[in-house]
């Protein structure tokens, strides 16, 4: 549809339509940087969509029982800014508007989650948008089936443009949705067919209908810009018993003369000779970042549309069995249960008591048998390796299109959309995902854990096969630089426990995070129960802790994580035989430890001994803890991976690459002896009195 015919048809849409184009012109105008193309071509749908079909009371931007809506193209960022101010939201004043891209304000480049009301994820990184909606749409799927539609019965609509479509992601995330058969997960495309090298056949000529229709989604379309058909295809994708994917065709940069369907009305500010051309276009005759009163008050209606709503629900929840309600209440606030507690400890007393031999993914296995009972919100899954990540315990029950009350999810080999997908349901509420996969493919999940990260949501991934020690599978499977380059990410926890009892201590580390998302580092083979006693306390919580202090003058100290703290203890068996006393610290999260006293940290790591860390990973990051911390550059040394690994037993791969309690003790015998041949040069050399 026209513009011409659009004001005279539609006048209300099209001044409301026409505040949200204002605003992102003169913000973006304003900040000399951004995206106004986006918003101006989506305009119509989105004010369609906010007026006519999203549940949402801009008074009550929590509300647990809101539709989602989920701008997956957050390049347009201002589009989602405008219409959270226009609603109402109280965070989202003009003022932040005006201050689009600056420090310190809410209307970052690319929508961030907490920033304010109404930003229920953030994007920026095409294509994570659409799967966290898979994600979405999968809590509210859960939530529904236990607590019944009187407590949950939302929709999820995601706006995606073409970038979204082509990064490799939503391959992975409509095939989860459309096996799945979530049908309350809508997705609006923005086929405005420009990205920024130009137009999308530069580069892609893939059929996206038919490519969703493959993949189990109903596909609709409509005028991008023509109201009621917007109207016509929301209102029939309501209705679907499958996901939708609703084909908007819009032109990006609506109504500018000289940028309309091209990249240059993309990425950069139209220009003040151009924003007045189409402040004419459109007959907007108000001043940068004036919104007249009338076309104000459409919009203040929309967002309180849903009032009424919102209204019911808190009388239907408050008429609920109060037990109900706290529990609705304790899950979506993320509250771990009290009896969470008891179940580690019960485990750990068993453990201390058994002590067996299993590899750490055993024991975290043998962890959530534990936990799952006393933790209904859990939801597990797997990327096509639930045998080997040992993430499945009895009783869950298969999450699926015919028993939404099952709590195991068959993500099938696409790490990427799981990653995605446990963050969406993580930020959506209620439930506490965590999945499984090996710790090499922590490079397809980066992306997503690197979100969870920024965003502070405490999802948990469970890595396993974390070394050379995986064996015969040989170097394409096994990490040597991945440990690194998760501990470099902020704000994450990598956990890599040495037994059974530190790997119960890491799950109720990770269940009892609020703002941070943890990676559990799992070992393919068996290890030995190292803690033999029984204490309430958890040692893992602290990050690093002694696990075998000196017999006699403390002369070393051994550093290790995992697998390789079973070596560390046979070393100093070594070494205190020849009468080197040796202290071995486990330290199975560093930043946990970082965040201990330095008086803690001092007494665990002191100064004087020789210090030998031993993991096998490579040295990068140790340094921190071998030189650092009262350390000494010249005094430390390493044991592990300096190359790629091999393909061979797990003990022959070991032996090659000198991860051995031989080599440990030897390295700490050359630092002795390097020490004293110092000292005994430094004797002969001084003068006599």
């Amino acid at each position: 549809m026209d513009i011409e015919t659009l004001r005279t048809r539609h006048p209300d849409h099209w001044q409301m339509a026409c505040a949200i184009r204002a605003l992102a012109m003169d913000a973006v105008q304003a900040a000399n940087s951004g995206h106004p193309g986006m918003p101006m071509g989506m305009a119509d749908v989105a004010t369609v969509l906010f007026a006519r079909h999203l549940r949402f009371d801009a008074a009550a931007p929590g509300w647990a029982d809101r539709d989602r809506f989920i701008l997956s193209a957050g390049h347009g960022s201002m589009l989602l800014y405008a219409l959270l101010h226009l609603t109402g939201h109280a965070d989202m004043t003009l003022d932040q508007l005006r201050a689009f891209r600056q420090f310190g304000s809410a209307t970052a480049g690319h929508p961030e989650f907490g920033h304010a009301g109404g930003i229920e994820t953030t994007t920026g990184p095409l294509g994570q948008g659409l799967a966290n909606g898979v994600g979405f749409a999968m809590a509210e799927a859960s939530l529904r089936a236990r607590f019944g539609e009187h407590f949950v019965n939302h929709r999820t609509w995601v706006i995606a443009g073409d970038g979204c479509l082509m990064e490799g992601i939503s391959h992975e995330a409509i095939g989860l949705a459309g096996m799945q058969k979530l049908n309350r997960l809508i997705v609006l495309w923005d086929n405005n067919g420009i990205s920024i090298d130009g137009k999308v056949s530069l580069s892609d000529t893939t059929d996206q209908r038919a490519r969703f229709a493959a993949a189990g989604w109903q596909v609709l379309s409509c005028d991008g810009h023509d109201p009621d058909d917007i109207d016509r295809a929301l209102t029939a994708a309501a209705a679907a018993e499958a996901p939708v994917l609703v084909d908007c065709r819009t032109h990006i940069g609506f109504g500018s003369p000289k940028k309309q369907d091209s990249a240059a009305a993309h990425g950069s500010p139209l220009g003040a000779d151009e924003i007045a051309a189409v402040r004419a276009i459109y007959g907007w005759p108000h001043a940068p970042f004036e919104i007249p009163a009338p076309v104000r008050a459409l919009w203040q209606a929309a967002g309180t549309r849903g009032g009424a709503a919102r209204a019911e629900w808190e009388a239907r929840i408050a008429a609920a069995q109060p037990g109900r309600q706290a529990e609705f209440a304790r899950v979506m606030a993320a509250e771990p249960p009290r009896r969470l507690a008891g179940a580690i400890r019960a485990l750990k007393r068993k453990i201390a008591a058994e002590a067996p031999k299993v590899a750490t993914r055993k024991a975290s296995e043998m962890a959530l048998a534990a936990i799952n009972p006393v933790m209904p919100e859990t939801i597990g899954g797997s990327a096509d390796l639930t045998g080997s990540n040992n993430t499945l315990t009895p009783g869950l029950g298969i999450f699926g299109p015919d028993n939404r009350k099952g709590r195991y999810v068959h993500y099938g080999i696409r790490e990427h959309a799981m990653a995605a997908a446990m963050n969406g349901m993580m930020l959506h509420g209620g439930v506490r995902p965590y999945g499984g996969t090996f710790l090499c493919f922590a490079d397809y999940s980066r992306p997503a854990i690197r979100l969870a990260a920024l965003m502070k949501q405490p999802v948990i991934h469970v890595m396993t096969h974390d070394s050379i020690g995986l064996g015969e599978d040989g170097p394409t499977h096994q990490p040597v630089e991945h440990l690194a380059s998760l501990r470099a990410m902020p704000n994450l926890l990598v956990l890599r426990p040495a037994d059974a009892i530190e790997t119960a201590e890491a799950w109720e580390v990770a269940l009892g995070a609020r703002t941070t998302p943890s990676v559990i580092a799992l070992s393919r083979q068996n290890l030995p129960t190292v803690r033999t006693k029984a204490i309430g306390k958890n040692l893992t919580a602290q990050g690093g802790y002694v696990l075998a202090d000196a017999e006699g003058k403390r002369r070393a100290v051994l550093l290790a994580t995992g697998s390789e703290v079973e070596i560390a203890l046979k070393a100093r068996d070594i070494l205190q035989a020849e009468g080197i006393g040796t202290r071995v610290v486990s330290m199975p999260c560093w930043e946990l430890f970082e965040e201990q006293p330095q008086e803690y940290r001092a007494k665990v790591l002191p100064r004087g001994p020789v210090r030998v860390a031993i993991e096998a990973a490579i040295r990068f990051g140790w340094d921190r803890w071998l030189f650092g911390e009262g350390g000494r550059r010249e005094r430390s040394g390493f044991v592990g991976m300096h190359d790629f690994g091999a393909s061979a037993p797990a003990e022959r791969l070991y032996a090659e690459f000198a991860i051995t309690p031989e080599a440990a003790a030897q390295k700490v015998r050359d630092l002795l002896a390097r020490e004293a041949g110092g000292a005994k040069a430094k004797g002969a050399g001084a003068k006599p009195a």
